[in-house]
């Protein structure tokens, strides 16, 4: 076990103004299963590249262990996978290799095949198992369920899970909760360490946020309050020091002495007031800081005339001598929000490509009207770029509703005005995702649409889909997510 201390970080990217962090000081234990979490954009990733010294930083970080990121990076993916695992430790020791890909419920024969010919779910579990028979290494995973399947995420929380020493950077709820100890979060003022799994990390977060608004409700009533009062005093200490030369026509002494005491007792009771409301605004200047907003969204779906809206007919997907889906039939109906399942490689993306009339080759038939109206959401982001006014302009959607909707999907006025390209991939995946929620469309069809999302961000699109219930085909490997809101199930 050895302390992994950040004291006093202080980071911004060069030519930028905004820092990323600020005065950052906490502690790890070596030997934690950490999941990180926190909103996208906030320097997840670049924290990580931070302990790596892959950047100058102001404060410091010390450590007696040294860091190790996955995913690795491959030069050459055509190179055989046990050339590869040997790049990346030089010292594998053959047994240990295959007893951590025997945890994974991988065979060994992959180390005899070239890696590009691995699903990604088996390159994932290779590098796994190769980044665990490092030695006093801290390890940095960053994002490792990106594209791996429903039971490929489970046999690897169930693998992190008898592991130790790590940052796990996921936005699958779930998964945090089957293989962390304790929760690393990024919050909008300061990064906060607490112990537990996700789920009672978001409990007591919400719990927290809960008393803060309470709190901060009662301290704008007793400023309010405690204001009304100190406009009473003031009047009143007035109307005192206005007696003190009585009332020339009454022809009475005046007792100074007893004014002058009453005046005096004005003056402390407004002085207690003063420091009361100074203290409450104080009190209340501490609350709020680090309560995420998760506004309302909208989407437009268009009325359809009919109640089918797309039938898959003994379809079959081929590439080559390969078929990937085989005899596949289903319906999509009017209210349908339909869940496609299965393996990698089974066909999934392929088949939402061919009902968007995307050129795949197949047999049988993918029935729908010309008329439907489809807004599609890719698994790929790579090709985004430029400003965001001429994305909207090319893709013929508002640009006012697709600038509000990322803004309520967390992205700043700030972030707005720049590049696509500089965006972080789950800012690019909020892109997609608004420009679809710009569109009003018959049938809504989105392609692992929650890779790099953050919770929140998840739990806001779950609320959206549950409240406009929107004709919705989907494939995604978010077992919370899909529990709550697949109608149906169809497996490949």
């Amino acid at each position: 076990m050895s302390i992994i201390s950040v004291t006093n970080l202080t980071f911004a990217y060069e030519g930028s103004y905004d820092n990323i962090f600020e005065h950052v000081s906490f502690q790890l234990d070596s030997d934690w299963k950490l999941g990180f979490t926190g909103r996208n954009g906030r320097g997840k990733t670049t924290f990580l590249n931070l302990l790596l010294g892959k950047y100058e930083y102001s404060g410091h970080i010390s450590a007696n262990v040294s860091f190790e990121y996955f995913p690795f990076h491959v030069d050459d993916k055509g190179a055989m996978t046990m050339d590869i695992v040997a790049e990346i430790v030089p010292d594998v020791v053959q047994w240990q290799l295959i007893r951590e890909l025997s945890l994974l419920q991988l065979s060994d024969d992959v180390l005899y095949r070239s890696f590009d010919s691995l699903s990604n779910g088996e390159q994932t579990k290779v590098m796994l198992a190769a980044l665990f028979l490092k030695d006093n290494r801290f390890l940095l995973i960053d994002e490792p369920t990106n594209h791996l399947d429903l039971h490929a995420r489970k046999l690897v929380g169930e693998y992190l899970r008898s592991k130790s020493g790590f940052i796990l950077v996921s936005h699958d709820r779930s998964f945090l909760d089957h293989c962390v100890d304790h929760i690393l979060s990024i919050n909008k003022t300061n990064i906060e360490i607490q112990k537990g799994n996700f789920s009672a990390w978001w409990e007591n977060k919400r719990r927290q946020d809960q008393y803060e608004l309470a709190s901060n409700e009662k301290l704008i009533k007793d400023i309010k309050r405690l204001s009304d009062s100190a406009k009473r005093t003031g009047k009143w200490s007035d109307e005192v020091e206005k007696s003190k030369n009585g009332t020339r026509n009454s022809g009475s002494k005046v007792d100074k002495g007893y004014i002058g005491h009453k005046a005096a007792k004005m003056m402390k009771r407004s002085k207690n007031i003063e420091q009361r409301q100074q203290s409450a605004i104080q009190e209340k200047s501490r609350l709020l800081k680090n309560i995420e907003t998760a506004d309302r969204l909208q989407i437009h779906p268009l009325p359809y005339h009919k109640n089918e809206l797309v039938e898959c007919d003994h379809v079959s997907i081929f590439y080559g001598s390969n078929v990937v889906c085989k005899d596949v039939n289903f319906r999509v109906e009017k209210g349908d929000r339909i869940a496609l399942c299965g393996a990698n490689g089974s066909g999934k993306s392929s088949l939402l490509k061919l009902i968007c009339d995307e050129d795949i080759p197949h047999t049988g038939v993918a029935r729908k009207d010309q008329q439907l109206k489809i807004s599609y959401v890719s698994q790929d982001t790579s090709n985004l770029g430029g400003q965001l006014s001429d994305y909207a302009a090319s893709q013929g959607i508002d640009e006012s509703l697709f600038r509000a909707i990322l803004s309520k999907l967390d992205l700043s006025r700030l972030q707005l005005e720049k590049d696509i390209s500089t965006f972080s991939a789950g800012q690019k995946k909020k892109v997609l995702l608004a420009k679809s929620l710009s569109e009003q469309a018959h049938l809504y069809i989105w392609d692992e649409p929650l890779n790099y999302i953050d919770v929140i961000s998840r739990m806001q699109i779950e609320e959206l889909l549950l409240e406009y219930a929107p004709t919705l085909l989907f494939v995604e490997h978010d077992s919370e997510f899909c529990a709550n809101i697949a109608t149906k199930v169809i497996e490949l």
